[in-house]
């Protein structure tokens, strides 16, 4: 089966993708953006796609949550899989660091190598790609728009791509990870039991009322049902309303958990549930 990620090959995507267990069954379709990864499901163009949804050190993907909460409506989160992630400096050839005048990465990764950056490059513009393996092929070939360049990526991109590995580690914090999930057009929940997670987003409906966020939580708290994540998107209707997305202990087949997103759609104009899943 087809599965999409944000390509070119030696991507964190398509390195999460490739460790995963799941992966022999998949054909590898790369893509130009996480948004066109998470399309190609909807519109059939792919099986399934793996994209990132959180990281450790920069929290939320919002074009994931946006694709999936607005963007889409057959889309259903089916999987997640946490892979680390270990950013490496490379360069077309050997280089001191003292000499880059380039740095180029996709946004989030150089967020998440912000204070290396400042510290051992500060001489250097950070220059925004589409994706790190993208950084790395443009650094290889000779094509950024400065020289001398690096870019920050995988250990796997400069093998795929040619280039040289100068520091490896170069994340600002231990224990950096991405959270990825697996999509499939209109998949049914897993059956109750087990470790599983439930993933809902909700709008509207009241959001600038005194306690309104309150009365919808409270319909998870009274349930018994805990919330592992939270968090908000802009609807982009102008300042005060947004998106909420939960993650959720349980799956929509336990009774707890489908009680009570059926009791926030009293409280809310709109109720989605991106999916139901096996916890990693």
């Amino acid at each position: 089966m087809r599965a999409a990620f944000l390509g070119p090959e030696g991507t964190y995507s398509h390195a999460a993708m490739l460790a995963d267990p799941r992966a022999p069954a998949c054909d590898p379709l790369p893509l130009g953006s996480v948004h066109e990864a998470v399309l190609a499901v909807e519109t059939g163009a792919a099986e399934r796609a793996i994209v990132p949804i959180e990281n450790s050190l920069e929290g939320a993907v919002g074009q994931t949550l946006d694709a999936l909460a607005v963007g889409t409506e057959h889309v259903t989160i089916v999987g997640e899989v946490v892979h680390p992630v270990r950013h490496a400096l490379i360069a077309r050839d050997e280089v001191e660091l003292g000499s880059v005048r380039a740095v180029l990465s996709h946004p989030q990764a150089a967020a998440q190598c912000a204070a290396f950056v400042r510290a051992e490059l500060p001489q250097a513009v950070v220059v925004p790609v589409a994706s790190t393996a993208e950084a790395v092929r443009l650094v290889a070939e000779g094509r950024a728009p400065a020289e001398p360049a690096a870019a920050l990526g995988t250990p796997l991109a400069a093998r795929l791509y040619g280039g040289v590995v100068l520091r490896e580690g170069v994340e600002d914090g231990p224990g950096n990870e991405t959270r990825f999930v697996w999509l499939a057009r209109d998949a049914p929940p897993p059956a109750g039991g087990g470790d599983h997670k439930t993933s809902v987003v909700w709008w509207g409906g009241g959001d600038e009322t005194p306690g309104w966020l309150v009365r919808c939580l409270s319909e998870f708290a009274f349930r018994g049902v805990n919330l592992t994540r939270i968090e908000s998107r802009p609807r982009r209707l102008g300042l005060g309303h947004y998106m909420f997305f939960a993650d959720l202990a349980g799956s929509t087949a336990d009774a707890s958990v489908a009680e009570a997103v059926e009791a926030l759609r009293t409280q809310a104009e709109t109720v989605k549930v991106l999916g139901s899943y096996p916890a990693a």
